[in-house]
């Protein structure tokens, strides 16, 4: 499999189930790009929505895409600690354009002190119905919040505090 190599500057995209842009990204600091796994950095991106609205992130992110799994983690740096939100998504592909995802609507929100809470259920169910999730898809997705509530009670890959913190470092020193 092909991915961004380390330090390269790359947009992400996410898509729906249907193939329609979601949401992108301009510019994320790639740190560590392997075949099983791409993090990233980025702080003050522009963000465009598919109805073309555009924002700028507000704080520093750390952004861990996997190959295999079918979620990605984004670690965001804040004075008060780091809040991680979590899209239920397809593996992360990269055609060189840029790092590719379906966004599968269910989220999961972790707050500093541990706590959690799933989010867009109601948005999950309808996009289920309307854009016809083959039965295998919600399966797998279902799987894949349990196995992602597992990580963030074990304090398991970027839930534990030291991943965080030294991907920050690394962010840092590209200046960005």
């Amino acid at each position: 499999m092909d991915y961004p190599q380390t330090g390269a500057i790359i947009q992400i995209h996410s898509y729906k189930h249907d193939g329609h842009i979601h949401r992108a990204w301009k510019e994320t600091v790639v740190l560590k790009g392997s075949e099983d796994e791409v993090i990233g950095g980025n702080d003050r991106t522009l963000v465009t929505e598919s109805d073309g609205r555009t924002w700028v992130t507000r704080e520093p992110a750390i952004c861990f895409f996997y190959a295999e799994h079918w979620f990605n983690i984004i670690a965001m740096i804040r004075p008060e600690g780091v809040y991680y939100y979590c899209n239920i998504s397809s593996p992360y592909v990269w055609d060189g354009e840029a790092l590719k995802y379906i966004d599968y609507d269910l989220d999961i929100k972790v707050f500093p002190n541990g706590q959690y809470e799933i989010l867009d259920r109601d948005e999950y169910e309808r996009h289920r119905k309307q854009m016809n999730y083959p039965e295998i898809i919600d399966k797998i997705l279902k799987n894949n919040i349990q196995k992602l509530i597992q990580w963030i009670k074990e304090k398991k890959g970027p839930f534990a505090p030291e991943v965080v913190e030294h991907w920050y470092k690394k962010f840092i020193m590209y200046g960005k």
